[in-house]
């Protein structure tokens, strides 16, 4: 057993008794235990099958491709429909709610789809990146920044624009390129400290 998530259960307020049964029943399966975004995360071959969590009024468990489950005893949701692909939650609000026998299946059907490779792909965001007529003249006046903007990936590249882009006043685009351009020389992401 991960000893993370020992501690991880330990610190929990919330649902102990719950993530402990839940524990119990992934822990005799064929998953590698690890704590993946502040969370206990259950793998198999390199995979992300589940994750694991409290909150205020339920202990969940999400299926990172749950929409391939056939849910038969319908205890899948979708949190965020329309934006959710491929995550389905099972919650349960007290330890009364857990059927472990059930829990167990759906965990090696979960499995199961690992293995015969159905998942949904992330897709690219093709969204142009839109440079702002004050980010553009920063390039103009600052080859290093403008070199080191082009070198970042899309998706920094996207954040850095959007960030400028947004402010409605052009004093505050402009304080906005003073304070990012550190970050972009540097190499780093907008919203790198987050991640």
């Amino acid at each position: 057993m991960n000893k993370q998530i020992t501690d991880y259960i330990d610190k929990q307020v919330n649902y102990k008794e719950e993530l402990l049964l839940l524990r119990s029943i992934l822990v005799n399966l064929p998953l590698k235990e690890d704590i993946k975004w502040g969370i206990p995360a259950y793998i198999y071959n390199g995979k992300n099958i589940l994750g694991m969590s409290s909150f205020k009024s339920y202990v969940g468990l999400w299926f990172h491709q749950g929409v391939f489950l056939k849910d038969e005893a319908n205890l899948l949701i979708n949190a965020q429909k329309d934006k959710t692909k491929g995550l389905r939650q099972m919650r349960f609000s007290s330890i009364t709610e857990i059927d472990k026998n059930l829990v167990r299946e759906y965990v090696l059907e979960a499995i199961e789809n690992c293995t015969a490779g159905k998942a949904i792909k992330p897709t690219r965001n093709t969204k142009p990146v839109i440079i702002s007529a004050e980010l553009q003249k920063s390039f103009d006046e600052n080859k290093i920044l403008e070199d080191a903007f082009y070198k970042l990936t899309l998706a920094k590249q996207r954040e850095y624009a959007e960030f400028v882009f947004t402010a409605k006043r052009e004093n505050t685009k402009i304080s906005r390129i003073i304070k990012i351009t550190p970050l972009i020389i540097a190499g780093k992401g907008l919203n790198d400290k987050y991640k």
